[in-house]
């Protein structure tokens, strides 16, 4: 996949104001499903990883060392609002916050820890100068230097920002902040008294941090402090004073301080993301303008000609302040790299909804990337503030932390990889848990936990610490070699398979079964009309007389399987429970499917029963009187199986008791029940018809594979054991393993009936019970469709699980089908690995497995890669691990039994053979995966017949008719010649 990708990144990016706009276009096209896989590979040498934080969100001592108010701690300050005015952050605000004012050693241990490169981190004004203006506070002077001096020891470069939204509250009262246009000169003599004091130290200076936020929401809207409500007027001429000052400092440094301390400054600009409704020329527009309208405001002045984007000088020209010719070449050009801000702060929070123009906000990083690389001339980036957020009650393991993690960063080397995109460093953020500005505590962005109660705020590493050092130590995502294919083939008589929920009945009987005569109206109706009492001699009703059954097994034949899976009708072949009404012509019906699959050497896979919706596939007696949860249940299946052993069992010798019975439907009783069912059923084929029809039967359970969301948890490992025993051993371990349940469950629902008070009961099995069910088996069947991630930390209601107390996670960086199942094929091998590890080295069947695709999808793509990568993980589990898979079958058939999961489409009532059926054969035909120094496997079926065996061998009844027309014809040719002579000498 990757080759496909990297020819994007032959040629440099170039781009001009307006060229962005080709970026929703370009992503569209880009080949699916290659393009949105997890690339393995590494960053660019001399990468920057670091970590940040902000003054007012984590120092605290917000009255120690002389510190001034500033904006923040007076909006924190202020009482309740009244009704509809914003309501203040929160009653504590960040007066302690993570107190990192008392804790610098604590906070650089932590970045060690990390194995950071770098660590950003903003100077606080009022710390520094209690008033905004001189004089100059000792104390703040003394807190930073002690900072930068740790930093210099632990080998940390330290990232510097002058103003992080923290302005001093003596600044807000004297001049009215950033709405005076006296601010911009104030701000530079801060800047110059850092520079002075700090600059020998600090390579990397930001100016201020998101300019949008400040203007926006601290003048317009008043959300943010100094909580002025003046309006789009007033926001857009605090956002023209802010660049005004930005440009002053940039050319401060540039002109008295980089020829010393060589180094770089720029601005941090947050912006977010957004996609069209539809592609369309004016819903691209509209996005592009949304981009203008947040970063372009001040990335435009800045990057390209030092004035505003052109859509909003052509938007809001009355409301717009306008920059003299002077001003536009003293701000042009005034950032030495692009300092992007890009998460959880403004994406979905902050960002005026009139500011999206009716599009959609998303949070693609990659693409973000490209279109500042396309628009501002590919400069180069770095990434001073990404992450996302977890609750404020998750405290250590932050699976949905990591996860966003590793969805920005993976798209920040696609975007380098793939996209040309010229980014050198990136900057998680943040360090440790903090005031999170208008949320409060209500969340958590850092990588070390901080307990906002305790005395000391000691900081304890989260799981995203660990997933973030090892990450920074290999440099991005390398490629592990159990992430490659393999090459290898199956063994001769591997089983592949497709499957079919049910087979398409039609038992209209054929025309010839019909001994009524007919004239046809060839004058008047043009219609056939009905002779009445006249009656031809009617012929014995044969297999072939079943249209639908020829045309099912010629596309079987046309995949090359060698097995077919489909459930019985139990409803409909006893409606009413017992053998008191049998519908014989059904049974007719599957005995003909089952002979007609046999003739083409294709073995049938038949399972008595599957629960559908409907009555769950029972008939209706039976499930009208509590279906499984009724005892009497057991001899009801019993006998269904007897009766379909002793009318089928010629024909089918691959039987499956029950299919997929769902577990997350199931009470205990019924699941109590149901296994001693399936237990009967099988010793009664074992005693009474294996020795004669000589075959295997089973039970065939669903197993998709459970991950814990945070690798490095044992919390997180031990939901993900539970969860695998209640889905999976609650059925499995009676049967095959000691024959009672999993003592995981046990235990688990006796501590929840004794703690909770609630009442799940666990039936027991007597010791005959045990032995009737354990070792029940043939085989283990499995259907597996994908893998979950779970965890204990309470994350998301909606996907918590209160009764097993587990939180559902979702991998954002896996592929996902329309429905949003998730493509994990690794979870397959993982899975045959368990069940080895749990219940030996049985004979294992993968009885199902598959993926919706968008019907619209060309060439159904992501099912082509499914396939591939599945077959790929179990032919792993086959030869390095030593599993012993005999069977692999593909889930499904068709459209028109199972929508969308079909390898033939079904449209105007015909099958089309889908590019997933075409590679699955493919795949069949070699047997697996060779590769050039695979052996060749000389199976004994080859070696006893050639490849056109199986064409002459499928079409027997056809050669033998051709076989008699063709003597006919030369019989009655010899006839005719011999007469023509007898003929010529009586003449002559």
């Amino acid at each position: 996949p990757a080759a496909l990708l990297l020819v994007l990144v032959v040629r440099p990016l170039l781009g001009a104001p307006g060229q962005g706009a080709g970026t929703w276009s370009r992503f569209a096209r880009l080949p699916y499903p290659q393009d949105q896989l997890f690339l393995h590979d590494t960053f660019p040498e001399g990468f920057l990883w670091g970590a940040g934080s902000a003054a007012y969100q984590t120092e605290g001592g917000w009255r120690q060392g002389g510190k001034g108010a500033s904006v923040w701690d007076t909006f924190a300050h202020r009482p309740a609002a009244p009704p509809g005015s914003p309501a203040p952050p929160g009653p504590a605000g960040g007066d302690v916050a993570s107190d990192s004012y008392n804790n610098l050693f604590r906070d650089v241990e932590g970045l060690r820890r990390l194995g950071v490169s770098h660590y950003r981190f903003s100077l606080s004004w009022a710390r520094l100068m209690p008033n905004g203006t001189a004089p100059l506070n000792p104390a703040g002077l003394e807190h930073y230097r002690r900072l930068l001096g740790r930093l210099r020891d632990a080998g940390i470069e330290p990232v510097v920002t002058l103003y992080h939204w923290d302005l001093p509250q003596a600044l807000q009262d004297a001049f009215g902040g950033w709405a005076s246009p006296l601010l911009p000169q104030l701000f530079r003599d801060y800047a110059e008294l850092c520079f002075r004091h700090f600059g020998g130290q600090v390579r990397y200076w930001v100016t201020m941090d998101n300019p949008y936020v400040v203007a926006w929401h601290g003048y317009g809207t008043g959300r943010l402090p100094p909580g002025v409500r003046g309006g789009p007027r007033l926001g857009y001429r605090a956002a023209h004073h802010l660049l005004q000052a930005h440009a002053k400092v940039w050319h401060l440094y540039n002109d008295h301080f980089r020829p010393t301390q060589r180094g770089k400054l720029s601005i941090a600009l947050s912006s977010h993301w957004i996609k069209p409704q539809h592609m369309t020329e004016k819903n691209i527009r509209d996005c592009q303008k949304s981009l203008d309208f947040v970063l372009g405001w001040f990335a435009r002045p800045i990057f390209i000609d030092g004035d505003y984007p052109e859509s909003m000088r052509n938007n809001l020209s009355s409301l717009l302040p306008e920059f003299s010719e002077v001003e536009k070449k003293y701000i042009k050009g005034t950032a030495d790299f692009f300092a992007l801000s890009f998460g959880a702060t403004l994406s979905f929070q902050l960002l005026d909804s009139h500011m999206k123009f009716q599009q959609l906000e998303s949070i693609s990083l990659r693409q973000l990337l490209y279109w500042i690389s396309r628009e501002y001339n590919n400069p180069q980036i770095f990434i001073v503030e990404n992450s996302w957020f977890v609750s404020g009650s998750t405290k250590r393991d932050d699976a949905k932390y990591i996860y966003y993690l590793k969805k920005f960063i993976l798209e920040t080397l696609k975007a380098i990889r793939y996209d040309g995109v010229n980014v050198f460093g990136y900057t998680v953020w943040s360090l440790l848990d903090g005031f999170e500005w208008h949320r409060g505590y209500s969340i958590r962005r850092g990588l070390f936990y901080v307990d906002f109660q305790s005395h000391d705020k000691k900081l304890m590493p989260k799981s995203s610490v660990l997933f973030y050092q090892k990450l920074i130590e290999k440099n991005g995502f390398p490629p592990l070699p159990e992430n490659q294919p393999i090459e290898g083939i199956f063994p001769c008589d591997f089983a592949w398979g497709i499957v079919d929920n049910y087979i398409q009945v039609d038992t209209t009987p054929a025309q010839f079964l019909d001994s009524n005569v007919y004239v046809w109206d060839v004058h008047q109706t043009k219609k056939l009309i009905k002779v009445d009492g006249v009656f031809t001699s009617k012929r014995k009703r044969q297999c072939v007389d079943f249209a639908a059954i020829r045309l099912q097994i010629s596309l079987l034949q046309e995949m090359h399987v060698t097995h077919f899976h489909f459930s019985l009708k139990w409803s409909l072949i006893l409606p009413l429970g017992n053998l008191s009404l049998i519908n014989h012509t059904l049974v007719h019906y599957y005995q003909c499917f089952a002979s007609e699959l046999l003739r083409v050497n294709i073995t049938p896979v038949v399972a008595l029963w599957q629960p559908m919706a409907d009555n769950q596939e029972l008939p209706v007696s039976l499930a009208k009187y509590g279906a499984w949860e009724n005892p009497e249940m057991v001899q009801a299946f019993v006998e269904y199986a007897k009766f379909c052993f002793t009318s089928l069992g010629d024909h089918i010798k691959f039987w499956i008791t029950m299919n997929e019975p769902s577990v997350k439907n199931l009470t205990y009783a019924a699941g109590h029940n149901l296994l001693k069912a399936h237990a009967k059923a099988w010793h009664l084929y074992d005693k009474e018809f294996r020795r004669s029809q000589k075959g295997k039967i089973s039970i065939a359970l669903q197993a998709d594979w459970v991950e814990p969301a945070c690798p490095f948890s044992r919390n997180d490992q031990e939901v993900a054991d539970r969860i695998l025993e209640f889905d999976i051993g609650w059925l499995a371990e009676p049967i095959f393993g000691n024959g009672d349940y999993p003592q995981v469950m046990r235990a688990w629902l006796h501590r929840r009936n004794s703690v909770d008070l609630y009442n799940f009961h666990l039936p027991y099995f007597s010791e005959d019970e045990k032995k009737l069910i354990r070792g029940s088996f043939d085989f283990f069947a499995l259907s597996h469709y994908t893998t979950t991630l779970v965890g204990w930390e309470k994350e998301d209601a909606l996907k918590y699980d209160h009764y097993l107390e587990v939180q559902m996670i979702n991998d954002i960086t896996w592929l996902h089908s329309p429905s949003r199942a998730a493509v994990v094929p690794w979870g397959l091998r993982k899975l045959l690995k368990w069940v080895k590890s749990k219940y030996g080295d049985v004979p294992i069947y993968v009885m199902a497995n598959g993926i919706d695709d968008d019907q619209n999808m060309v060439h159904d793509k992501l099912r082509v890669y499914y396939i591939q990568n599945y077959i790929n993980e179990a032919l792993k589990a086959y030869t390095l691990d030593n599993i012993n898979l005999q069977g692999y079958f593909v889930y499904s058939f068709n459209d028109k039994t199972a929508p969308k999961y079909g390898l033939y489409s079904y449209v105007a009532n015909q099958y089309e053979p889908k590019p997933s059926m075409k590679h699955y054969r493919e795949i069949i035909d070699n047997n697996g995966f060779p590769g050039p120094e695979t052996p060749e496997l000389m199976c004994p079926e080859e070696i006893a017949s050639c490849p056109e065996c199986r064409f002459y061998r499928t079409r027997k009844s056809l050669l033998a008719f051709i076989s008699f027309i063709f003597v006919a014809f030369i019989v009655t040719i010899s006839f005719i010649t011999y007469y023509s002579k007898r003929v010529e000498r009586r003449y002559k």
